[in-house]
C-alpha cells in the first residue's frame, strides 16, 4: 500500500516497512516476549494489505480559503499530535472510501449540516450496509432530521447523529453483518456503541482458528466478555451448552438478537461482569440476573475469555485455572504475559496466534489455547 500520508499520519507508524518486514518485526517482539512460556511457533494471521478496517473515526476540521469560503476535510493527528488534514484513507474499506468524499461534499454544502460538525464514525460490514455517526457540539433540532433523511436517500446509508445528551436515530442504529466462517454463514447485526472487530477478513481468520483448534465437547463452555456474541455464537456449535457474560447492556441486547438470527438456542447470556460471575458460580453472592439460570446444571470443561487492555483480574485468574482448557484472546501482550504466569503454573500452551488486526501500526492481537497439566 502506498498512502499519501505516510511519514504524516501518526495513524500509521510504521509507514517505513514493507508488509512483511513489520509483521516479522511484531512476530520476532511477541517471540522474544513469550519465549519463557513456549517455543512452539506462532500461527500469524495476517491482515489484507490495504482497505481492510470496517470502523473508522475521523475529526473535521474547517479553514477560510483565499475568498473567505469556508473549507472542509477529513482530519487525523500527525507525529506531533498537531492537525493533519486528510481526504482519503487507504486503510478503512473501499465502501467507506468512496463514501468519505460524497459525504464530505454534502454536509459542507448545508450551513446546519456542517455547523459545529466535531466528527464522523464510519461503522460498515462486508454487506456494504454503512452506519455513519455525525458528532456535533450543538444541539441538533428537528430540521437537522429532516436534513439528514435526505442524505441518507442519496447515499444509501444509515445517519444518526450524537451531541451533549443527544442521540439521534434516523432510520436505525445498527447495521448488518454476514460472516462465512468455515463455509458455514452466520448473521450478525452490529449496535452503534457496541464493540466490533475493526477487521473482518482477520476476525473471521480468528473465529476460525479456534474453532479448528479445539475439539468438540459433550460438556459445557464458560465464556466471559461475550460482547455482542462474535465469538460466541460460532463457538456454540462445538458445544452441549454455552453460558456467556457481558457487562455493557448494548452488547448484551445485540448478542439475543443475534442468537434468534441464527436460530441457536444453546446460548444464555447474563448482562454481569467477570468478577460478579465468579462471585455468583462460587455462591460468595446472591445476584438476582441469575434468578433463571441454575449454575449448577453447567457442567464446563472450557472457559474463554476475551478481556480488555487490562487483562484478567485476581478472581478470573483464579477461576480459569479450574478448567480443563482456556481459550484466551488478547488485545495487549503485555497483560496477557503477566496472565500467563499465574496460567501457566496450572496449564500448558498448545497453540499461540498472532491476530495482526491493525496493520501498519505495533499492535498485534493474541490467541492462546491452552490444556490443564495432568
Amino acid at each position: 500500500m502506498n498512502c499519501e500520508y505516510f511519514g504524516k499520519c501518526a495513524s500509521c507508524v510504521l509507514y517505513d516497512k514493507s508488509y512483511e518486514e513489520q509483521l516479522n518485526f511484531k512476530e520476532q517482539r511477541e517471540k522474544q516476549r513469550f519465549s519463557n512460556f513456549t517455543t512452539k511457533p506462532f500461527d500469524i494471521i495476517k491482515s489484507e494489505k490495504k482497505a481492510f478496517r470496517n470502523r473508522a473515526e475521523f475529526r473535521i476540521w474547517w479553514e477560510k480559503d483565499a475568498n473567505e469560503k469556508v473549507v472542509y476535510s477529513y482530519a487525523m493527528n500527525d507525529f506531533n499530535k498537531n492537525i493533519l488534514e486528510i481526504n482519503s484513507c487507504q486503510i478503512v474499506s473501499s465502501h467507506i472510501q468512496e463514501i468519505m468524499p460524497k459525504l464530505l461534499a454534502l454536509v459542507s454544502s448545508n450551513e446546519e449540516l456542517s455547523s459545529k460538525l466535531f466528527a464522523v464514525e464510519f461503522l460498515g460490514s462486508s454487506t456494504k450496509d454503512l452506519l455513519v455517526t455525525l458528532i456535533y457540539h450543538k444541539k441538533l433540532e428537528e430540521s437537522w432530521n429532516h436534513l439528514v433523511r435526505g442524505l441518507e436517500e442519496k447515499l444509501n446509508i444509515k445517519i444518526m447523529g450524537r451531541s451533549r445528551k443527544q442521540k439521534i436515530i434516523i432510520n436505525s442504529d445498527s447495521i448488518n453483518e454476514s460472516l462465512n466462517i468455515n463455509n458455514q454463514e452466520f448473521k450478525f447485526v452490529y449496535q452503534e456503541g457496541g464493540f466490533t472487530q475493526p477487521n473482518t477478513n482477520v476476525n473471521i481468520q480468528m473465529i476460525e482458528w479456534v474453532l479448528n483448534n479445539i475439539e468438540t465437547s459433550s460438556k459445557d463452555l464458560c465464556e466471559l466478555y461475550c460482547g455482542g456474541g462474535n465469538f460466541t455464537i460460532p463457538l456454540s456449535t462445538k458445544f452441549n451448552k454455552v453460558l456467556a457474560t457481558e457487562i455493557s447492556k448494548t452488547s448484551i441486547k445485540s448478542a439475543l438478537n443475534n442468537c434468534q438470527l441464527n436460530n441457536i438456542s444453546n446460548i444464555s447470556f447474563i448482562r454481569m461482569s467477570a468478577e460478579e460471575f465468579v462471585q455468583g458460580l462460587q455462591e460468595v453472592r446472591v445476584f438476582n440476573r441469575l434468578k433463571d439460570i441454575n449454575l449448577k446444571d453447567y457442567n464446563f470443561d472450557t472457559i474463554f475469555v476475551d478481556p480488555p487492555r487490562s487483562g484478567l483480574d485476581d478472581t478470573t485468574r483464579a477461576l480459569a485455572k479450574d478448567f480443563e482448557q482456556i481459550i484466551y484472546i488478547s488485545c495487549n501482550p503485555e497483560t496477557l504475559h503477566r496472565d500467563l504466569e499465574t496460567l501457566s503454573l496450572t496449564h500448558k500452551i498448545v497453540r499461540f496466534a498472532l491476530f495482526d488486526q491493525f496493520a501498519y501500526t505495533n499492535h498485534i492481537e493474541c490467541g492462546v489455547i491452552l490444556k490443564k497439566i495432568t
